[in-house]
């Protein structure tokens, strides 16, 4: 994308940037490039790879520590953040997700209640969290905008995902919800991104994630979208060009979500299909 300066004047904050693998690290360099001011945020344990603060001198950001699932956190970064930035917010990017379960390869079926219920607040509850602080600080402007990343394993079923799509679906109705609560009161604008499998830190600790990678890229049209251009789309969902867009889950998977099955994993199959076989 051209720096057509989009985000000219806007101010965010951009949650979940770990390193260059980030989705949300390829959002800051494109709403920095594109004219917007931003605070970066991230979990204390995450700041300890230090990688952020390389993106901070990259895009003249700052960056505040928070655990998103701490009420008092969030109202502590919001008031800093508007500090710094010297006025109200106009987007917020919610990239963030962490599963225990998956991390510690834990069965689905045999899952720790307890892991899935910090699952569940880290990955989704906390949006709702950084939206209802957001909302009674009132920290967002009017026509603001808030995207949230998701993964289509929320409606469909991805064997290895485990209980992260339990959380994306969470993600998703907060979104539906609270874009029209917030909508109603202050034509804030919520909308989630359900991209592409894509080759972030996060995604490859995913069990099979090379393989659902390629089957989707086989699958798709276009190919998966890549962290740059999943960043794009952000921009364009901050900017005024998309401003009676809310309360939408929109799809950035290269058409994977609309397809069956492809020309190419057919081909594929035949290549391995034992004509013996008669189950």
């Amino acid at each position: 994308m051209n720096s057509h300066q989009l985000l000219k004047g806007k101010k965010g904050i951009i949650f979940g940037a770990l390193d260059e693998n980030s989705i949300a690290w390829q959002v800051a360099l494109k709403a920095h490039e594109q004219g917007a001011q931003f605070v970066l945020s991230n979990a204390p344990v995450a700041l300890r790879k230090k990688d952020i603060f390389q993106l901070a001198e990259l895009t003249n950001s700052q960056v505040i520590s928070a655990d998103v699932t701490q009420v008092s956190e969030l109202e502590d970064l919001f008031a800093e953040t508007m500090r710094l930035l010297d006025g109200k917010l106009d987007f917020i990017l919610h990239s963030v997700g962490m599963s225990p379960n998956v991390r510690k390869s834990i069965p689905y079926e045999d899952l720790n209640y307890d892991y899935m219920m910090k699952t569940l607040d880290v990955s989704a509850i906390s949006l709702h969290k950084m939206l209802s602080v957001a909302k009674r600080m009132d920290v967002i402007n009017d026509w603001g905008s808030v995207v949230a990343l998701t993964y289509i394993a929320s409606q469909r079923t991805f064997s290895s995902y485990s209980d992260m799509a339990q959380a994306k679906a969470v993600l998703e109705s907060i979104v539906r919800q609270f874009g029209y609560h917030y909508g109603r009161s202050n034509n804030v604008r919520i909308n989630s991104i359900s991209q592409s499998p894509t080759k972030t830190t996060a995604g490859t600790g995913v069990s099979g994630f090379n393989s659902f990678y390629y089957y989707a890229h086989d699958m798709s049209p276009l190919g998966n979208a890549d962290a740059m251009a999943c960043a794009d789309y952000c921009i364009t969902l901050f900017s005024d060009y998309t401003r009676m867009v809310t309360m939408q889950n929109l799809y950035h998977d290269g058409g994977f979500s609309s397809m069956g099955i492809s020309n190419k994993l057919i081909e594929q199959y035949e290549q391995c299909f034992d004509p013996t076989r008669e189950d």
